[in-house]
């Protein structure tokens, strides 16, 4: 993920926070699925997967309409 973000911002000419919050999303949910294969608590992966919906509907809230 940290290449993808280095390809956005320097190749792309993204700006850092926004490359940031397109990637959070995916980021939470990989951590999610760490959590469910090292046998972490159910909470953990509930609280993961629930705080990348909230960092999503920020993502597409700051993307421009065409």
């Amino acid at each position: 993920m940290a290449a993808e973000w280095m390809v956005l911002t320097r190749l792309r000419g993204w700006r850092g926070r926004d490359a940031a919050l397109r990637l959070l999303p995916g980021a939470l949910m990989l951590l999610a699925l760490r959590a469910a294969l090292t046998g972490a608590g159910w909470p953990w992966i509930a609280l993961t997967l629930a705080a990348s919906f909230p960092a999503h509907l920020a993502d597409i809230a700051r993307r421009p309409r065409f």
